[in-house]
């Protein structure tokens, strides 16, 4: 159904005269006419009366009212689910537990009302999502292309903010009742990491975080998720893992975990913001406003050799 031929329909219908339907419409009478005699056509039904005082509508064209004006609103809300310039910025997260969806919601609740669609692309390969990102996709993620050369020359990659690791053990864990520890002292313990994925960001960044500070990372087996995890660390003397200190995780009070900063140095996670180079959307603005005034992670810290984007140069 002509979804033009329906809202020239109601104008009409609600004016009265196809004159005045035309002029709000932008088209001539003529026009109108022809889109509702189709519209009668495809219905097999008269919606109209024509007088000398303009159009009437018939009993079918009363009850067809309703529902046309129905179409019209849905057609006019599918097409602003869509244009950049009228819907929420769609924005890629990690994981709605990680450090990027805890910010983007410190964001969200720190302005009211905004329009905000937060989306999981589950793919572990960075240049996926610069792929779906240059494709209009998505409108930004919290990704990072490790390296230059794969980053699409129409998607730009600001640096956002740096998330900071932690250690998380459970209460019988040699290191439980420390207040602080360095990289150096987590060297000989057994840090659990499930799900590093080749050719993922993290992959690279844990490779050389081990290669750094020569630490013992198991990432073997499969991932049962978060929830097993934990419940392995807190049944466990030996096993930990690392978070970042913005992560949100959840587990029952009788597990008794505790996270402890790392320091001196502090392991700091670059997290970057990928968006297009032209025309973003502009709801992205005020949001990397946001991540880029986060506080920075205390130093020393330690972050792995990538390339460091500066959020002030890169948004000219």
């Amino acid at each position: 159904m002509d979804t033009e031929a329906v809202r020239s329909f109601v104008r009409a219908a609600e004016l009265g005269q196809l004159r005045h339907a035309a002029d709000e419409l932008g088209v001539t009478p003529q026009a109108v006419s022809k889109r509702v005699a189709a519209l009668e056509r495809e219905l097999k039904v008269r919606l109209f009366t024509r007088t000398a005082r303009g159009v009437d509508l018939t009993l079918d064209g009363r009850a067809f009212l309703p529902y046309a004006r129905g179409l019209v609103v849905s057609a006019d809300r599918a097409v602003a689910a869509v244009r950049p310039a009228s819907r929420a910025p769609r924005v890629d997260v990690l994981g709605l537990r990680s450090a990027q969806a805890v910010v983007l919601h410190d964001y969200w609740r720190s302005h009211p009302g905004t329009a905000l669609d937060v989306v999981t692309l589950r793919v572990d390969d960075p240049r996926q999502v610069a792929a779906a990102v240059q494709a209009g996709d998505i409108d930004a993620a919290f990704r990072t292309v490790t390296d230059p050369a794969d980053l699409p020359p129409d998607v730009r990659m600001v640096h956002a903010f740096d998330s900071e690791l932690q250690l998380l053990v459970g209460p019988r864990h040699p290191l439980a009742s420390a207040r602080a520890v360095t990289p150096c002292q987590l060297r000989g313990h057994l840090i659990r990491v499930p799900g590093i994925v080749p050719r993922s960001e993290w992959s690279e960044f844990y490779d050389q975080l081990v290669t750094a500070f020569d630490l013992r990372i198991d990432a073997t087996g499969p991932n049962f998720g978060d929830e097993v995890l934990l419940d392995a660390i807190a049944g466990s003397a030996d096993v930990a893992t690392l978070v970042g200190a913005r992560d949100r995780y959840v587990w029952p009070a009788h597990h008794d975990l505790r996270r402890i900063p790392i320091a001196d140095p502090t392991p700091a996670y670059p997290i970057s913001f990928l968006l297009p180079r032209t025309n973003p959307h502009p709801g992205l603005r005020a949001i990397l406003d946001h991540v880029t005034a986060l506080p920075p992670a205390p130093e020393p810290a330690w972050r792995p050799a990538w390339p460091r984007f500066s959020a002030a140069a890169d948004r000219r």
